[in-house]
């Protein structure tokens, strides 16, 4: 192993990409593409700047030019990299360039399926759930997502402090709020300083127990997790960092080695995919991409159903398909590596968990449930009788109705001496043989 890698990157380093940074960016200095700063400013943001780094077919350029007057285009030259543009059917790449499928679907779907705005009590806030908010502080991301459910916030401009500090007026006259999903955009493109600005105004709130940032930069654009951040962001426990992977091709070890970073800050890190056609509807791939983020120490939280926004109908899937990858998953591997498939419900009705039917049937009355393996094979399981309710056995040997004692004893006792020996006699004691009694003092 390289003694600079860390072990998860050890791990990870097959899944490196095919083409890669040479081949799309051969004359950049490990200086420059070290700098996160570079890579936000040199993302590929027209399609112009695209077809000088990967063919695009020909007819195609005013098709995707129209695409990118509804939602725009921003790949990192990292992310960039881990594409084969030889493939047309790269799932990396229907993730980040607008294709022809997303002109047919232009128009198809909503601009807020979620209702977040119709949950907003002052802007960039959405209080769905009692005790949490989400809290919006960005309109820019290192890239963005094809299936991304805030297409109409992407701006690119910065939220201005004002609205940030009704932000967290409101969270601080809400005793109720407990917990603060820090998200946008993508909070990791803010500057360091502005992050901590709004991290300080969180954590002077006395009843925020548990802050969250939602990032998909640790994916896009790892070299942002730099040790000034990671300083930075321990400061602040408890923090949670929910992670955005999707294939096991962006599992590589430059994200292994800033996902390490912010573990080693003490940040805990959940990873919630989307589940996409072309990209990761299929069990192969999600087993995969679910075994590399447990090498890289990130625990699958969620596998979210594709919500129904405008554009991305190319990429949502059936329902039935993310029931059978969940059922390929649940006892095939270990239940840490099995997310939680949930629809975000349209209309503001929150994440809804939705999965095989493990329970076959469950009768009250009788206290019995019937339940299926992943195996398919029916068992059955009863329940305790209620409290003070003891079932007793008429034929009990004492004849009083009491519970019969266990008829099976454990295999070995302990002796006084802290020994183990055979219930049914020592090693040196045949079966059967009474032991001699101790002479009783007089």
């Amino acid at each position: 192993m390289d003694m600079e890698q860390s072990p998860s990157e050890a791990l990870i380093a097959p899944l490196r990409s095919r083409r890669g940074r040479q081949h799309y960016f051969p004359t950049i200095t490990d200086q420059d593409w070290n700098d996160w700063k570079w890579q936000l400013r040199n993302r590929v943001t027209t399609l112009e700047e695209l077809a000088q780094l990967m063919p695009i077919p020909e007819g195609e350029l005013p098709i995707r030019r129209e695409i990118l007057r509804g939602f725009r285009m921003g790949i990192s030259p990292y992310y960039l990299s881990l594409i084969d543009a030889d493939d047309p059917d790269d799932p990396i790449m229907r993730q980040a360039v607008p294709l022809h499928d997303e002109f047919i679907y232009r128009n198809v779907g909503e601009e807020d399926p979620l209702h977040e705005e119709e949950l907003s009590p002052v802007p960039g806030i959405t209080h769905r759930y009692p005790d949490r908010v989400l809290m919006v502080i960005s309109n820019s991301c290192a890239m963005y997502c094809r299936h991304c459910t805030r297409k109409r916030l992407m701006a690119e401009d910065s939220i201005p402090d004002l609205e940030i500090d009704q932000m967290v007026d409101y969270i601080a006259r809400t005793p109720v709020i407990r917990d603060v999903i820090v998200s946008g955009g993508d909070p990791l493109t803010c500057t360091t300083e502005r992050l901590e600005h709004i991290l300080q105004k969180l954590r002077a709130i006395p009843h925020v127990e548990v802050i969250r940032i939602g990032s998909r930069v640790p994916v896009t654009m790892p070299m942002r997790v730099d040790d000034e951040l990671c300083r930075m962001l321990e400061k602040y426990h408890p923090l949670w960092i929910n992670v955005h992977f999707n294939h096991p091709r962006e599992c590589t070890p430059e994200a292994a080695r800033a996902c390490d970073r912010l573990l080693r800050a003490g940040i805990p890190l959940n990873n919630q995919s989307v589940l996409l056609r072309g990209v990761n509807d299929n069990v192969e791939t999600m087993r995969e991409l679910v075994h590399c983020l447990m090498k890289m120490r990130v625990r699958p939280y969620y596998l979210f159903q594709c919500d129904p926004i405008r554009g991305a109908e190319h990429l949502r899937t059936p329902v039935a398909r993310g029931i059978e990858i969940m059922d390929k998953l649940r006892g095939y591997t270990s239940g840490l590596a099995v997310p939680t498939y949930v629809i975000d419900a349209p209309g503001g009705g929150g994440k809804i968990p939705v999965g095989p039917k493990y329970l076959v049937s469950y009768d009250v009355k009788l206290g019995k449930a019937v339940l299926r393996n992943f195996q398919g094979k029916i068992y059955e399981y009863h329940d305790p009788p209620p409290a003070g309710q003891l079932v007793f056995s008429d034929a009990s040997p004492n004849g009083r109705g009491e519970p019969e004692a266990p008829k099976k004893k454990s295999k070995w006792v302990r002796r006084k001496n802290g020994t183990s020996a055979s219930a049914a006699g020592s090693k040196d004691e045949p079966r059967g043989k009474k032991r001699a009694e101790p002479a009783r003092p007089s």
